[in-house]
């Protein structure tokens, strides 16, 4: 379906996840059409059918934890005092709660582990990911990194995320192996596959299943917001909870 991605993991039955498109809602243009943030400007009353429209489509069981992503390193448990709390990544060991991160160039991802038990949706901007919000989620998640399955929503490609050196020296100064990640075209310029450095976080604190990390929301314009392209925009969501 055109309006949702479904992750293609081998996770549990009773894991549910998805990620939207920018297609499916009322949102006016820059933020056409299906806009689930409501701070970037848009009109409130059509950001509000929005969500209806994803809680109704995809029959979630309860409203999903909105955070107020600040590019940090928190992790929020899911309850109510933490609603809207400023975090970039909530966990949920209960069924029936639904955890999400918006995107619009930024690594969404969603973790669970085999069990089936435990369920968690990251927002990994470059600052985020550098900083460590993937470890800081597994770490959060509580049970062992083996057991634990990651997927990797739609974000900026590696053909297209232009960054500076300063970006490099910092993913460098944390481990030498994400120069692997950046290739020069500039003086001082380089373009940063933030898919590889994910999987490099992940795999070094010992998730080793990791899917997904196939799109350009650059690029793949009539799919994706973008806030590097277009900057005012709109955001998708990821969410996952436990039936």
């Amino acid at each position: 379906m055109k309006h949702w991605l479904k992750p293609d993991w081998p996770a549990p039955q009773n894991v549910q996840a998805i990620c939207t498109t920018r297609s499916g809602g009322v949102s006016l243009t820059p933020f056409d059409s299906l806009n689930l943030g409501d701070h970037v400007g848009d009109d409130p009353v059509a950001v509000a059918r929005n969500r209806q429209l994803v809680a109704e489509l995809l029959d979630l069981p309860s409203t999903p934890f909105w955070l107020q992503q600040v590019h940090g390193v928190k992790v929020a448990q899911q309850n109510v005092d933490n609603l809207g709390c400023p975090a970039d990544a909530s966990v949920s060991f209960k069924t029936n709660e639904v955890c999400v991160v918006m995107t619009a160039d930024c690594l969404p991802v969603l973790f669970c582990n085999r069990a089936g038990t435990r369920v968690a949706a990251a927002h990994a901007g470059w600052r985020g990911l550098c900083d460590g919000i993937l470890e800081e989620t597994v770490r959060a998640l509580g049970c062992d990194p083996a057991e634990i399955l990651a997927w990797m929503g739609p974000a900026i490609g590696p053909q297209a995320f232009e960054v500076g050196g300063e970006v490099r020296s910092a993913f460098m100064a944390h481990d030498q192996q994400a120069a692997k990640a950046f290739k020069p075209i500039l003086a001082d310029k380089w373009l940063a596959d933030i898919y590889q450095l994910g999987r490099q976080r992940l795999t070094a604190c010992g998730v080793s299943q990791v899917f997904g990390g196939n799109w350009c929301t650059y690029t793949q314009q009539d799919l994706f917001f973008s806030f590097r392209r277009d900057q005012q925009t709109g955001r998708m969501a990821s969410l996952i909870w436990l039936n």
